[in-house]
């Protein structure tokens, strides 16, 4: 699918000034030029065009409010001078897996003084040497090239903190209803177990009672007995007598 027809559908019938996101990667152009954008496009913070066989940027029209752009894959060698023109307030730029191969190339990004992150991994200019060390002395805006700032440390992965704080929060709810749960549960099952063992004490009492009134008919027949032998043998003495 061309670039141009790509956008008209994902615009969705809203008008360009709407967008804030648009994504159009691994559609066409014709020839290596942007098409389909317009300066309509005024609210577009994030822009993915991702091998869509670019080859210059010339007629990239005016951004003021992109802040993210993607243009890994193409066939970029220069005209990187436009971005700085059209999109001054770019955070933002990968342009890894592009034909860069020269510093000179990069320079053109000088102007560019919100710049904090520049992507150009899988270019040729990552072969020259002290590349890094070039780039950030070029580049003093930059924080982190490919990734990593001067340091080696990581950059911190957006999407993937978005992704964190959403499963926290998702999870409390959660947590918190299990655990409410779980208190009803030991309330129930404490008071199921009173009550099973106040039925268990009945039933024991019950049984003792039974055996004590067991044992009191036994004592008071063998009392009897004793009794009765007892008569029986006075009643001998008195015979004898």
């Amino acid at each position: 699918m061309d670039m141009k027809k790509r956008i008209t559908l994902e615009l969705r019938n809203r008008s360009p000034a709407e967008i804030a996101e648009l994504v159009v990667d691994n559609s066409r152009s014709a020839d290596g030029e942007v098409e389909g954008l317009t300066d309509e496009f005024t609210e577009l913070e994030f822009l993915s065009m991702v091998n869509v066989g670019l080859s210059s940027l010339a007629k990239l029209p005016s951004l003021p409010k992109l802040r993210k752009l993607e243009l890994s894959d193409n066939n970029l060698s220069g005209s990187l001078e436009t971005l700085s023109e059209k999109c001054p307030n770019l955070t933002y730029l990968n342009l890894s897996g592009n034909k860069i191969k020269e510093l000179s190339t990069v320079e053109a990004l000088q102007n560019l003084k919100s710049l904090q992150s520049l992507d150009l991994f899988n270019c040729e200019i990552t072969s020259l040497e002290d590349y890094r060390e070039s780039v950030f002395e070029l580049l003093p805006q930059v924080t982190y090239l490919d990734g990593f700032d001067q340091e080696d440390n990581e950059a911190p992965d957006s999407e993937a903190d978005d992704e964190d704080e959403d499963g926290e929060d998702g999870a409390g709810p959660t947590g918190d209803y299990d655990e409410d749960d779980d208190e009803e549960e030991d309330e129930d099952g404490s008071e199921g177990g009173e009550v099973g063992l106040s039925f268990q004490d009945e039933d024991e009492e019950d049984y003792a009672e039974e055996e004590e009134e067991e044992d009191a008919a036994g004592v008071q027949g063998q009392k009897r007995k004793r009794d009765v032998d007892d008569e029986g043998e006075e009643d001998d003495d008195d015979e004898d007598d």
